[in-house]
């Protein structure tokens, strides 16, 4: 006797939507891809040692900004406060810590370090914000103005915190 067998198809994968659904997502992660940077700013902590040689000498500047919210204090770590700059109903007066840094810059041409020193409660849009006016500036270059660095080399801490007696007389 004949046996029968039914014929059986080989049964084949439908991948169509899965191709579809690559070719739609393939070209998006890539467009994408392209507008995620990651933006680094390279930062040392200060040292450990504050009593150097290096403090010992007299032209020598060790510049330090103080980041508090009712104002900028920029001072030499040696020789103490250099200026005082109140803060504006925004925030820090920007424009008053460029100017500062270029005159700064002026008289020591040679310089690149700066220590950044902000309080705990100080928004990190604040301390970017003036860690860019420290870092870079324009000067005129004859009748051109130009973007100058000014001191890159940036470190970054914890401001000396006042205690109440100080606050209250309103002396920084």
């Amino acid at each position: 006797m004949k046996i029968r067998r039914l014929r059986k198809d080989v049964a084949h994968l439908e991948i169509t939507a899965f191709i579809n659904l690559i070719v739609v997502l393939v070209p998006f992660l890539l467009s994408t891809a392209v507008f995620t940077r990651l933006a680094v700013i390279d930062l040392t902590l200060p040292a450990q040692n504050a009593a150097s040689v290096e403090q010992l000498k007299v032209d020598n500047l060790q510049l330090e900004i103080v980041v508090r919210p009712e104002a900028l204090e920029v001072g030499d770590r040696i020789g103490g406060l250099i200026q005082r700059i109140p803060a504006t109903s925004k925030g820090p007066d920007l424009p008053a810590l460029s100017a500062l840094m270029l005159q700064l810059k002026t008289r020591f041409p040679d310089k690149t370090e700066a220590t950044l020193l902000a309080e705990p409660n100080t928004a990190y849009n604040t301390i970017v914000q003036v860690m860019d006016a420290v870092r870079t500036g324009h000067m005129a270059q004859g009748d051109k103005l130009v973007r100058a660095e000014l001191f890159p080399n940036i470190s970054i801490g914890d401001a000396p915190l006042l205690n109440m007696e100080t606050k209250q007389a309103g002396k920084p």
